[in-house]
């Protein structure tokens, strides 16, 4: 079975959005490690209201925090510290989607980032959308996952912008998945024509 750890350039670029989509078209398990603010409405919550199968399990945060900000300080206004030993990837059988929170190098603790949470045979899904600015966070994203030896795709959100994907395409030359583009809303049966069109390239 196949791990795929959802990143992002930044945040509010379409994580929540692509993790749908991925494990619709995959039918796999959904698992965001570390949620931060808006508990009672999650990102889990979220991606259990877009998929059809029946199939997906979704699996608890290791830690659900309360305010929505860097996970070391919204833990810090928690009066709590993360520490990844206690973020135990969930048991299963199927195909499991990670989404992470934030961009690649988020704070936990004074410590670590998101990226100490990552395991070798993770794939991962570098989710890129344009503002300015984007093509820097982009490869360097990609660039340091890249030397770290993981496999990397990636998927563009938003309104298209050639100039700026061919340069990504040709300064990273890693497999893109496709692109999510900027519609009107989002329901299941959306989801489920991306993850049609998506799933032979995952």
């Amino acid at each position: 079975m196949k791990k795929y750890f959802i990143t992002g350039i930044s945040t509010e670029v379409g994580k929540t959005i692509a993790s749908a989509i991925i494990t619709e078209a995959l039918e796999a398990d959904y698992w965001k490690p570390i949620q931060s603010g808006d508990l009672e409405y999650s990102d889990t919550h979220k991606v259990e209201r877009l998929i059809s199968n029946k199939k997906t399990v979704f699996h608890p945060n290791s830690y659900g925090l309360n305010t929505p900000m860097s996970p070391h300080a919204s833990a810090e206004i928690d009066g709590i510290t993360i520490d990844i030993d206690n973020i135990k990837e969930p048991a299963t059988k199927n195909n499991l989607v990670i989404e992470g929170a934030g961009g690649l190098l988020v704070p936990l603790n004074n410590e670590h980032t998101l990226l100490d949470i990552l395991k070798p045979n993770y794939k991962i899904i570098v989710v890129s959308r344009h503002y300015l600015g984007s093509i820097n966070h982009t490869l360097l994203t990609i660039n340091y996952l890249k030397e770290r030896g993981f496999d990397v795709s990636l998927l563009f959100s938003g309104n298209e912008h050639p100039t700026t994907e061919s340069i990504i395409k040709k300064m990273t030359n890693v497999p893109v998945i496709g692109r999510i583009e900027e519609e009107p809303y989002f329901d299941k049966n959306v989801i489920k024509e991306y993850a049609n069109l998506f799933k032979d390239k995952l």
